[in-house]
Formats: structure tokens, C-alpha cells, sequence
């Protein structure tokens, strides 16, 4: 059997977070010499710091928050796709590939993703893949970038434009080593209640 492919950013103080966020934190707060026990770790991070998922309340004041979503979206067959030669990912790009049989697809944007650095440019989706991934029977939309809109975007119409169509977003993925195919995906959120997004542990395998 095929292992699995960890496609999950390190969660490091390294790791670049989005301008302005808390920046990512581990420490001890009690240490086993103290406990006589244990040793207890806190994190401090912002919820889409690394690999993870927006829940559409991140960008809707009405949308669903993380402990809504249904697990069932990030578990299943997915199609991976280079589309590293294009600087903006809109229907005349993904008219180019097969996306029969999938729920799924993960973008590959940049093969040489450096996580420790937040990209001055990025690849983004105009908002017309909202309706045609819906049309494909689209689910989940899953990319390497921080973000499916540009970094200054305060109207995020990529972000509403897949929403608006049933499509949930998983960002910051680690493709960089991996080949373009058909895989396996889990990339579970965390329970977090209330929260408006929440970091992923994203693997993938190689479908038989």
C-alpha cells in the first residue's frame, strides 16, 4: 500500500503568518522538573497561520463557523494540478484539465513555496470558478498560497464567489515535491467552536 504524503506546512516559529497576525508560538508553560510529571505545552497562533481551512463565517458574518463544517469534505478522492505557468487561476485554466469523478482539487501555484516567507505575489482565482467548480460537482478547493484573493483584497470575491457555490476553501498547502494525479485527502479541521477557520494536518496518497 502507497504511504502517505504529509502536504502540511511546519508549525515553527519560521513559519511566514499574514501581515499583521499573531505570530506563531510555542512554549512550555510548566516543565517536567516543575510537575515532577509532565512537561505542558501552550501554542499562541492565529487560526489560518500554516495549512488550513476558512470557514465561511471568516469572511460572512452569516456563514458557517469551523464546528459546522462536515468532515466528509476534507476526506476523499482529489485531483492535484500544476498550474504553476498561470498567474491567475480562472475557468479558461481549469478548462484545461479533467475534472471528472473528483469532489476535490488542490492547486499547485508555486513548486518552490518557501513557508518561511509570505510571498510579495501570489497565484489567486478570479471569481468565475465559483460557478463552473459547482457545475463540475466541486466541493473543496485546496492551494499553496496563503490565500485564493490578493493580499490587499478587502472584498475577497474569489473567497464569496466559491462560498456562494457550495465550494470550501483549504489554503496554504506544502505541494512543492509532489507530482501532479489522483490522491487520496484528509485534511481535518480542528472542533474549534465558534472559530472562523481552524489549521490542518493535510495528507495525502497516491490512488491504486
Amino acid at each position: 500500500m502507497k504511504k502517505w504524503i504529509d502536504i502540511t506546512q511546519p508549525l515553527s516559529k519560521e513559519i511566514a503568518t499574514w501581515p499583521g497576525d499573531i505570530p506563531y508560538q510555542f512554549n512550555l508553560s510548566a516543565t517536567k522538573a516543575q510537575t515532577g510529571s509532565v512537561n505542558i505545552g501552550q501554542v499562541t497562533m492565529g487560526v489560518h497561520t500554516g495549512t488550513h481551512v476558512d470557514a465561511p463565517y471568516h469572511f460572512d458574518d452569516e456563514g458557517e463557523k469551523t464546528h459546522d463544517l462536515d468532515v466528509n469534505t476534507y476526506i476523499g478522492k482529489a485531483i492535484l494540478i500544476d498550474v504553476s505557468k498561470y498567474d491567475l487561476i480562472d475557468i479558461e485554466v481549469l478548462e484545461k484539465y479533467d475534472l471528472q469523478e473528483v469532489k476535490r482539487v488542490l492547486l499547485k501555484t508555486d513548486p518552490q513555496r518557501n513557508s518561511a516567507v509570505f510571498p510579495k505575489d501570489y497565484t489567486v482565482l478570479h471569481p468565475d470558478v465559483g460557478p463552473y467548480l459547482k457545475k463540475k460537482g466541486i466541493m473543496l478547493i485546496g492551494i499553496d498560497a496563503p490565500s485564493v484573493d490578493p493580499v490587499d483584497s478587502k472584498s475577497l470575491h474569489a473567497h464569496h464567489a466559491l462560498s456562494n457555490n457550495g465550494i470550501y476553501i483549504l489554503e496554504n498547502l506544502l505541494l512543492n515535491d509532489v507530482e501532479a494525479g489522483l490522491y487520496e485527502l484528509i485534511a481535518l479541521p480542528l472542533k474549534l467552536v465558534g472559530a472562523d477557520g481552524s489549521p490542518v494536518r493535510a495528507v495525502i496518497r497516491p490512488m491504486e
